[in-house]
């Protein structure tokens, strides 16, 4: 069973907020030339950012977030974000791969950015509702 897709878009302005939040102030998230310099393609998304917005769809698809028993990713490829208003999109998509007599469910978790995966081995347990 496939849940429905979420989708989030991720703007410049989001990584400021995100950088004042968790002090993570490193250039590669707000300054093209320091990221192009390192050998990025452009400024990119914080790595805990965008594992948040993949975090989030899990919860909502949960119910809520105390029911995320489990949830973990590893990280494939960055999530770049243009200098516009338009930003980019992050999709992520999740296939029930188990229901166990214990009344969780195991998802297997997907999330792209432009049509490349941005997360690899993204698996979550939730407590299924009664």
């Amino acid at each position: 069973m496939e849940l429905p897709v979420k989708t989030f878009r991720v703007t410049r302005a989001d990584l400021v907020r995100y950088a004042g939040a968790s002090g993570d102030f490193n250039p590669i998230h707000w300054s093209d030339r320091v990221a192009t310099k390192v050998g990025l393609p452009g400024v990119i998304a914080h790595g805990m950012f965008t594992m948040a917005l993949v975090g989030r769809a899990v919860a909502e698809w949960a119910g809520t977030p105390d029911a995320v028993v489990e949830y973990g990713v590893r990280f494939t490829r960055p999530v770049v974000v243009p200098d516009d208003d338009q930003g980019t999109e992050i999709e992520v998509t999740a296939k029930v791969r188990e229901v166990t007599e214990a009344g969780l469910t195991r998802l297997d978790v997907t999330a792209t950015c432009l049509g490349e995966k941005v997360v690899s081995q993204a698996r979550a347990t939730i407590r299924t509702a009664s």
